[in-house]
């Protein structure tokens, strides 16, 4: 479990902590969690996610377990820099829908002396880095990589796997209707059978 760190230094220092991780496997809560403590310290909390985002509500951050804190929907990354002088926390949710320009963003707000708290997945669909959060990783002072369960074998998920229903385009919202979580043997297996069945549909359209 992540503990706030204990501050010796100029308390206008600012710093940046990164919740990562394959689908299901609690970025969110982990978010809603450390955002509602620094409420109950009477801090002042503000939290972002894409507009993209409407799976469960326009105006909150929603985890799969419905647990829910409210939140501004914006387009880009900018916008998370207006009017943010009276706000100590700072929250940022699916990051791995933002463009490029947070890794600035969050950078600018930790040197303003903002606690800046970014969940995103690490990797697509595919299993290669996902938008930001490569470099948001490489520029943090706090990393913590959650994981899910994969339900072929129980060992610990670290990949999102897309099943065959979904669309094949790179960012498609859904749920457990069309993801799971795969570690990285089950990942593997599922693409292997995966262009094996794809060579056979080729070889039977010739």
């Amino acid at each position: 479990m992540f503990l706030e760190p204990y501050i010796t230094q100029d308390p206008k220092s600012g710093w940046i902590e990164i919740i990562c991780g394959s689908m299901f496997s609690g970025k969110t809560e982990e978010l809603i969690r450390r955002l509602k403590r620094a409420k109950i310290a009477n801090q002042k909390v503000v939290i972002f996610k894409p507009s993209l985002d409407t799976r469960y509500a326009d105006e909150a951050i929603v985890s799969h377990d419905n647990n829910f804190i409210h939140a501004i929907g914006i387009q880009h990354s900018s916008a998370i820099l207006d009017s943010l002088e009276d706000y100590e926390v700072i929250g940022v949710d699916e990051a791995q829908f933002f463009d490029l320009e947070l890794v600035a963003v969050c950078q600018e707000l930790a040197l303003k002396g903002k606690r800046v708290i970014v969940a995103g997945l690490d990797m697509d669909y595919l299993g290669k880095p996902f938008g930001p959060i490569p470099a948001l990783l490489a520029v943090s002072e706090y990393i913590t990589k959650v994981h899910a369960i994969c339900p072929h074998c129980g060992s610990l998920a670290t990949h999102s796997y897309r099943t065959e229903q979904a669309p094949s385009d790179l960012v498609v919202l859904g749920e457990k209707d069309l993801y799971e979580p795969r570690c990285r043997s089950c990942y593997s297996k599922a693409g292997q059978l995966k262009l094996k069945k794809d060579s056979i549909s080729k070889e039977e359209s010739v």
